[in-house]
């Protein structure tokens, strides 16, 4: 009987793909692969410690976009930014239907990895669109608009193109405080950040010291504009959850109390 190995990787989507590359390299029997943090739990399977390596992660990444659809292949890097436990397997798993079959098998939903896959990839999209939505920049006293989230996936590196279309006019940072990183745009660029910061509290000292005076003005005569248009008899609360959840509610100002 063959011995079965766990791989850990450095959390990167080259990391994965170098994972892959290792299993094919090596013929390996992998049964876990853990990003960083997670400890093997696997008693009886050899353990390895995976160095990332570009060539090669660029290697597999390059064969697999050669047979999967465009939409595989998103698929497949939305369902690694979900972060969700155990997910690496199910993309390896994937990765080896689609080379063992040399054709895409993108929308073969009897194969319960390729099901995982896009179902996790959907979740990741829907809070993409979400975050493109409602977040909400506030104006600092360095001119920069400035805005803070806490997703549930890791959606910084999908969004990116949005708002650095959207918002080219004017410097902008959104950062992460989940994943403690960052996206500033200087009007040339965007580029991955890190700020060394305690999280703000959101308290009116705080926000008086950050933000503009200006903006401040705007934000309350925004939710005053707001709550003078609403119609409460009309209110569905249901309705009004479904399209609005209330975790993010916090990104909005005609919601968050902390804007009175």
């Amino acid at each position: 009987m063959k011995s079965t190995t766990s791989l850990s990787y450095d959390g990167t989507f080259n990391g994965l793909l170098t994972c892959i590359f290792l299993n094919y390299e090596e013929k390996l029997q992998v049964v876990a692969i853990h990003p960083p943090g997670i400890a093997s739990e696997e008693l009886f399977s050899n353990h390895l410690e995976v160095i990332t390596e570009k060539p090669k992660a660029e290697r597999v990444w390059k064969a697999f976009k050669k047979i999967a659809t465009a939409r595989g292949v998103k698929n497949i890097y939305f369902a690694y930014l979900s972060e969700e436990p155990g997910i690496e397997l199910e993309i390896l798993k994937y990765f080896q239907h689609t080379f063992q079959r040399k054709e895409s098998i993108d929308g073969d939903f009897a194969n319960s990895h390729v099901l995982k896959i896009a179902q996790t990839a959907k979740k990741v999209s829907r809070e993409k669109h979400r975050m493109e939505a409602f977040v909400r920049f506030q104006l600092t006293k360095d001119s920069i608009y400035f805005a803070t989230i806490e997703p549930d996936f890791n959606v910084l590196p999908v969004i990116k193109h949005h708002f650095t279309s959207r918002y080219s006019d004017q410097e902008w940072i959104i950062y992460d405080l989940k994943r403690k990183f960052g996206l500033y745009y200087n009007l040339t660029t965007t580029n991955i950040i890190n700020i060394d910061f305690a999280k703000n509290s959101g308290s009116s000292e705080e926000n008086d010291y950050f933000f503009d005076s200006h903006e401040q003005d705007f934000q309350k005569l925004w939710k005053n504009y707001f709550e003078a248009t609403t119609i409460k008899s009309r209110i569905n609360i249901r309705l009004h959850h479904q399209h609005v959840p209330k975790r993010y509610w916090k990104y909005l100002i005609e919601k968050n109390p902390l804007h009175n």
